[in-house]
């Protein structure tokens, strides 16, 4: 599989699911909390034993039930263990037939799990090891009920595992009836964006995002990019546009049929589409190497979500760029951003882009944000408006080439790179990348 080193969670996590114990793992994104659960738990179960599963994996969507999935399938290619993942958007045909042959790991999502669950077939009672993965992202789209209901299905005499980018204080809740003893795991700073993503904030009018967004495209040496949109109808507004732009571009929310999405994130990442436009369900539902650039559109409305987008870039110890576009609407929620991350960003302008005038709103009315923790997963709501004004710029290209980006910056992080583009521009990814 190409690896040589543990990651700090691996190291850690490793010793401690071999040895039984009930675990409260968070680390960083991109950092490999999938290996440090699958790994231990292969070796625990050994040969396959075809009379129930033994294995309990909740993925809050499909993606990563697919991806956790995937990566369990690979890990174990030279034993004889099976796993089978079971989530919505797919018919129940395959799914059925794998649960016949008899598996040892079933990765799903909770509601196509309860289905099987309340049809009586999956028997639960020879559960040895539970894992909620991603329970933060659980408790934000509401699976939280769920969760309990499957939790009451399983044998009390368990190993239980929760792995989480964070771990905020509603996890306490299932911890007190999930876990016996937990031992926690803590990597990192939960709140903290990866010291290998350089991530900085480009002001800009809001009419003038897009035509900001193709120029830092023009001007940037990327191998991939991830554009992410605050909603789904803004995510298709943009892409459409990016196309006209002569960009290869992938779309993927929750909208999109599983057909779509699977063929969108495998386009993907074979380097058929040289950039993916997508909702927050991409956040933590896609593990892509060599995503080299991410672009937040559109400021998220959760702080938490701000660093779950930039660490789709600088995975696995690599290096990325984050970029985020910022009008003046957007103040209140980078300065959360800010607070919650405890450093202030960079702010950048692009050398030789026609900036026009911002243009001050009336001042806005004070909001309710409600729990801090809603309206994060898919946008909605209020302050989920998404803006995909201004037209193409006539300007691009007039700035110095290979010239950095100038403008104010704080703080430690690094400056994005930007570099210039040959022209014609054409897709690196289209020359045999």
């Amino acid at each position: 599989m190409g690896y040589t080193d543990p990651t700090p969670i691996q190291l850690r996590g490793i010793p401690a699911v071999l040895s039984g114990k009930d675990i409260i793992g968070s680390a960083q994104t991109g950092t490999g909390k999938t290996a440090a659960f699958a790994l231990p738990i292969l070796t625990r179960l050994g040969d396959h034993n075809p009379r129930h599963p033994r294995v309990l994996v909740l993925e809050p969507t499909r993606e990563l039930a697919a991806q956790v999935d995937s990566a369990f399938r690979d890990f174990s290619q030279f034993s004889n263990t099976r796993s089978v993942v079971l989530h919505g958007g797919v018919g129940y045909g395959h799914q059925r037939s794998e649960l016949r042959r008899g598996v040892d790991i079933i990765v799903a999502t909770p509601g196509r799990l309860i289905d099987y669950l309340d049809n009586r077939e999956i028997s639960l009672d020879g559960l040895e090891i539970l894992v909620l993965d991603e329970v933060d992202r659980m408790l934000d789209m509401g699976f939280l009920p769920a969760v309990k209901k499957i939790l009451q299905r399983c044998p009390k005499k368990r190993q239980t595992l929760f792995f989480s980018a964070t771990v905020p204080p509603e996890i306490a809740e299932i911890a007190r009836f999930a876990l016996n003893d937990p031992v926690r795991i803590e990597i990192g700073a939960s709140r903290t964006v990866t010291t290998t993503v350089s991530h900085a904030i480009y002001p800009v009018a809001i009419g003038q995002k897009f035509e900001l967004l193709e120029a830092l495209l023009e001007r940037t040496d990327f191998d991939s990019v991830l554009v992410f949109s605050r909603t789904k109808h803004g995510a298709d507004r943009i892409a459409r546009r990016l196309k006209h732009a002569n960009h290869s571009v992938a779309v993927l929310h929750s909208n999109r049929s599983q057909n779509q999405r699977i063929e969108a994130l495998a386009g993907f990442k074979n380097g058929k589409y040289e950039v993916m436009v997508a909702t927050d369900i991409a956040a933590r539902g896609i593990d892509v190497a060599g995503i080299s650039h991410v672009i937040n559109y559109d400021v998220p409305a959760n702080p938490e979500d701000y660093v779950h987008r930039i660490g789709r870039t600088g995975r696995a110890m690599a290096v990325g760029d984050a970029f985020t576009l910022a009008s003046p609407e957007n103040d209140d929620d980078v300065r959360a951003i800010e607070r919650f991350i405890g450093q202030k960003i960079p702010q950048l302008k692009l050398e030789g882009f026609h900036y026009q005038p911002i243009v001050m709103g009336p001042p806005k009315q004070p909001q309710q944000r409600g729990g801090g923790r809603q309206g994060g997963g898919h946008g909605g709501g209020q302050r989920s408006r998404d803006h995909t004004g201004g037209g193409h710029s006539s300007n691009r290209g007039h700035g110095n080439s290979g010239s950095p980006s100038s403008g104010h910056t704080s703080g430690s992080t690094p400056a994005p790179r930007i570099v210039a583009a040959p022209q014609p521009r054409r897709s690196r990814l289209s020359r045999g990348r």
